[in-house]
């Protein structure tokens, strides 16, 4: 039966619309209009009422490592590589599906109650076959969420073996999964090389062919720490995007994460190919990345999304509080209050995030997925509420417990802070089974 939405207000990333009625059926939006007139043009529709609440698009969280979660609080206030080494080194070789299952249970369950509807899961505890992919996408289904599984082609021989594939391994296992979800309205599979550091040239270059024939946007950290760009510099005599134009991946497809050292020309030149960026402000700012150019990388024309990375270099993933750190991040580093808005940073956690990962969602607009979250607005972070301050408030004030709905594909998933498919009491009893064996 299709329902009628009633909200008092909604915001997306292209407008304000009040006194309007969302029709959903078959988990997507139909139609919306005046309350009154769609009421009278759909009178078998179930009414839903939130006249209580502002209804804006679920977050994308264009980046995260789930199994992260599972790591939170260890090798905190370190620096980059010692944090690496004694957090993911030490730990992620222990993990099984089973610990990866909960692991991904826990990130994805705190990305809900916080407003996520959609998580890219950049994922690498491959171990040589899929299973451990599944486990991950096993927890996303469970709970109700869209995924996109990045599935990481890792070749270093410094990282442990649990990463580590051949490329004829990686691509066939890679291309194996996506073909296995291919068709799966809820999950999606791109080729994902790690970076210009973990992956080699004939791996980086297998991801990208693969995303073409595949048809789907591939994934790659970039110039993440100094560290990368000297030996880009030290080994191939480039700094890292023009390595990768080398190898002929710079292009549309491409969703690079980080992109904090960058020169002018290479900025230019990821802006000239449509590339995009997945940008992780609290994860840049809690191992002392640096800070990304932002303002001037849009401006070249790089697509954005917003991403929360891994919660053991977060150590929070909600992308509403990454809107927040993107925006003031970018305006203290450039001593410059306008080079980026709520506005911008709203709509890189929504819209444009979801077109960056080439979805049909992120947007309160006929044709695309019936994903939402209802704001309470009588919420005391969204005061003195008016609707044309949502979105100010949205991106600045808003705390998660304002979040009382979260709905996908026309499903409510969360309701009051209390996820409706997987109890959170469960989560944490898998979660503490897990640690106790890790440990």
């Amino acid at each position: 039966m299709p329902e009628l939405y009633t909200p008092l207000c909604i915001q997306d990333a292209h407008g304000l619309h009040v006194n309007t009625g969302v029709l959903v059926e078959d988990g997507l939006i139909v139609a919306m209009g005046p309350i009154a007139e769609m009421s009278s043009k759909h009178p078998g529709a179930q009414r839903v009422d939130w006249s209580n609440f502002a209804m804006i698009p679920g977050g994308i969280n264009a980046h995260n490592h789930s199994f992260q979660s599972l790591l939170r609080g260890i090798a905190t206030d370190e620096p980059f590589l010692t944090w690496r080494d004694q957090a993911l080194y030490r730990y992620s070789p222990r993990l099984d599906a089973e610990a990866l299952y909960a692991g991904a249970l826990l990130a994805f369950g705190e990305m809900l109650t916080c407003g996520a509807t959609t998580v890219a899961d950049f994922f690498y505890i491959h171990a040589g076959h899929n299973d451990n992919d599944r486990a991950i996408i096993a927890a996303a289904r469970d709970l109700g969420m869209r995924i996109v599984l990045a599935r990481t082609m890792y070749d270093w021989s410094g990282a442990p073996q649990t990463y580590r594939e051949s490329v004829e391994q990686a691509v066939a296992n890679t291309r194996a999964l996506a073909l296995e979800f291919r068709g799966d309205p809820f999950v999606d599979v791109h080729p994902a090389p790690h970076s210009p550091h973990a992956a080699s040239p004939a791996m980086i270059q297998a991801g990208h062919r693969l995303a073409q024939e595949l048809d789907t946007p591939f994934h790659i950290h970039v110039a993440e720490e100094m560290f990368e760009v000297e030996e880009t510099l030290r080994d191939h005599a480039l700094r890292p995007v023009h390595y990768l134009d080398s190898l002929g991946v710079v292009d549309e497809r491409m969703i690079a994460i980080h992109l904090v050292w960058l020169e002018q020309e290479e900025i230019a030149l990821l802006g000239s190919r449509r590339a995009g960026l997945a940008y992780c402000p609290s994860s840049n700012m809690f191992l002392a990345d640096g800070v990304t150019r932002l303002p001037d990388l849009r401006r070249a024309g790089v697509r954005v999304g917003l991403g929360t990375d891994g919660a053991c270099s977060n150590n929070r993933t909600s992308v509403f509080e990454e809107m927040r750190m993107a925006a003031l991040l970018q305006k203290v580093s450039r001593l410059d209050a306008t080079c980026i808005s709520a506005a911008d940073t709203f709509a890189m956690g929504t819209a444009d995030g979801a077109d960056l990962l080439r979805l049909k969602t992120g947007r309160i607009a006929p044709g695309y997925a019936a994903d939402f979250v209802g704001l309470d607005t009588g919420h005391l972070t969204l005061q003195p509420f008016a609707p044309e301050l949502l979105r100010a408030h949205i991106v600045y004030g808003m705390q998660p417990d304002a979040i009382a709905r979260v709905v996908i594909a026309g499903r409510e998933i969360v309701r009051d802070g209390q996820i409706l498919t997987v109890p959170q009491s469960r989560i944490r009893y898998l979660v503490d089974e897990a640690m106790r064996r890790i440990r």
